[in-house]
């Protein structure tokens, strides 16, 4: 072997094992809803507030909310997912007459039109355990909001 290739294959293998070591090193990603409350308690503890709290009430926003919101509660014991959520309101479709731009009469399926409504192109949502083993509260908010009177959603 000519000296410039033994430095070529040197350098190779030293590049294979440097790619190795950083492959097995364990990556600790940041951005899981607990990472999100356990920098907000950091912070309020710091100034003497108590945590951040899940008492998974049912309530929309209000009237002032300038989104869509969409509400889902699940009974503990089940690990309710962010799919469960959407395929609950997803499951209202069938109730929605879209020809008369209506739900069946005693369904609820505003829900499901909020989910598809054209114009809403912005989703932010949220998961939290419920305290005392409470269940599980799920939140979709969309922007710009959909659902209103007399207008289609698609």
């Amino acid at each position: 072997m000519e000296p410039s290739s033994s430095r070529v294959v040197c350098l190779v293998l030293a590049l294979a094992v440097a790619a190795a070591t950083v492959a097995v090193r364990p990556c600790a990603a940041q951005n899981s809803p607990q990472d999100f409350v356990n920098r907000h308690n950091a912070a309020r503890a710091a100034v003497g507030v108590g945590p951040r709290q899940g008492d998974c009430k049912l309530v929309h926003s209000g009237p002032n909310n300038q989104y869509g919101e969409n509400l889902f509660w699940g009974s503990s014991g089940k690990g309710w997912t962010a799919s469960d959520a959407v395929g609950t309101w997803v499951a209202e479709r069938q109730y929605y007459d879209h020809g008369r731009n209506s739900c069946a009469a005693g369904k609820v399926c505003g829900h499901n039109t909020q989910v598809v409504w054209r114009d809403s192109t912005a989703i932010g949502c949220a998961r939290v355990d419920c305290n005392n083993g409470g269940g599980v509260f799920i939140t979709c908010n969309y922007n710009p909001p959909g659902n209103y009177v007399g207008r289609s959603p698609y």
